[in-house]
């Protein structure tokens, strides 16, 4: 996959280290090294990135810091010594949290995530707005054909060959694979589990990789993480 990236790193062994791993293992074009976040910023005012790898101890602007800052359409790849940020690093637009000294197997393994979120990304953009008026569907449960509003749609939850429909007055059944039924939708629904799709116009909170619809907290996996908070961006005010 054709990206651009960046590195921000005060570290120059650290710099080196990376731009090796991008050079030996990727297509994508690293388009500057820089040492500090002022650099970095100076450059991505009239420079786009797809990347950033961005390291958090740095003089003068530490890496959260800059990263508060980024455009959202900028994607960020941490690279630091210090486990201790990794949960807060998921307040921005995060695809993964690289340890140092970054190994080859482990910056693969970031590689895959990061093309994977692009491709997720670019589908995304590809699915067509709904129609105004298909705002319902019907669906098979057992022998009764049930009428479903979307609106009234909370989330789907996958049981092996199942998906369980929640809506805001009842449950349904149904026999279909979740995947099926992802495929089959479009914005406000998106997956963000291995068993979940969410209706994103119906939670209530996001926390602690964790989504809150009413009662139920349903958990928001890293496979998923990059398209959802995508998703979820385009309302923040």
């Amino acid at each position: 996959m054709n990206l651009t990236c960046i590195i921000v790193d005060d570290e120059p062994n650290g710099v080196n280290l990376l731009e090796l791993h991008i050079q030996q293992t990727t297509d994508w074009q690293l388009l500057a090294k820089c040492y500090d976040a002022l650099e970095a910023l100076a450059f991505l005012k009239n420079n786009r990135a797809d990347i950033i790898f961005l390291d958090i101890n740095m003089p003068r602007l530490d890496g959260m810091e800059l990263a508060a800052l980024l455009p959202p359409d900028i994607k960020i790849i941490f690279t630091t010594a210090y486990a201790e940020y990794a949960a807060a690093s998921y307040n921005f637009q995060t695809i993964d949290y690289l340890l140092k000294p970054i190994t080859l197997r482990r910056f693969l393994a970031a590689r895959q995530k990061t093309e994977a979120a692009f491709a997720s990304q670019a589908a995304l953009q590809d699915i067509p707005k709904p129609a105004a008026n298909k705002d319902y569907f019907f669906v098979k449960s057992g022998k009764t054909l049930q009428q479903i509003h979307l609106q009234d749609l909370l989330y789907f939850e996958g049981e092996k060959e199942y998906v369980r429909l929640v809506t805001t007055k009842e449950e349904v059944l149904v026999y279909k694979r979740l995947k099926d039924v992802a495929d089959q939708l479009q914005a406000p629904f998106i997956r963000v589990h291995n068993s979940y799709i969410v209706n994103t116009s119906r939670i209530d909170k996001i926390q602690d990789n964790h989504i809150f619809i009413g009662n139920k907290r349903i958990p928001l996996s890293d496979k998923f993480r990059t398209a959802f908070m995508d998703l979820i961006r385009q309302r923040f005010l």
